[in-house]
């Protein structure tokens, strides 16, 4: 049986970025992650919370410890001034994506937002992204629009929330959740 490491994230959250970074190496040396998409902000209704974004000396402390983690783990990162944004259009695109174009996607869209401070929520920043990568532009578009793709990231969402999951990035393996970028090594002691 081959083990592997469910990655809850959004694009908008900087650690997922963060720990993005970390997984691409990790997957190098045959470490597996499922990649699941989540509306962070749907989860964030689903379980009553505020958002760090929303309230300011989260905010400011979270800005600052994204600089240190970036620099420590030496990644190109920048606060996206146009934080935060509503990222629905691009967490169902991941859903859309064909599967061997998926780290293509995920890397464009966290790169895009994360490291070159684009506000990737705007369609045309959005279409520029998706055709600089030969990606469909069109077929994107519509497809986000599928209600069987809405109701998959949906559903996706509301089963983290029974899972009790309540934020970005979260691994799960053995039946056990690791909240944070900086939980991961526990997540992979699991492995």
């Amino acid at each position: 049986m081959t083990k592997s490491i469910d990655f809850y994230f959004d694009f908008i959250s900087p650690y997922s970025y963060l720990a993005h970074k970390k997984i691409k190496i990790l997957r190098e040396k045959g470490i597996t992650f499922n990649y699941k998409p989540i509306l962070l902000g749907g989860l964030h209704n689903l379980q009553g919370i505020i958002a760090p974004a929303f309230i300011k000396p989260k905010l400011d402390h979270m800005i600052n410890d994204c600089i240190l983690f970036a620099k420590k783990d030496n990644f190109n990162f920048t606060w996206n001034s146009n934080f935060p944004i509503n990222s629905l259009s691009l967490m169902r695109g991941y859903l859309l994506i064909e599967n061997g174009k998926k780290n293509l996607y995920l890397d464009i869209m966290f790169d895009g937002y994360w490291k070159d401070n684009l506000d990737v929520s705007k369609e045309d920043v959005l279409i520029k992204l998706l055709k600089k990568n030969n990606f469909d532009e069109k077929y994107f578009l519509e497809g986000i629009k599928d209600p069987k793709i809405k109701d998959e990231l949906k559903s996706v969402t509301q089963k983290a929330h029974d899972k009790k999951i309540f934020g970005a990035p979260t691994f799960v393996i053995n039946n056990k959740i690791f909240w944070g970028q900086d939980r991961l090594n526990f997540a992979l002691d699991e492995y």
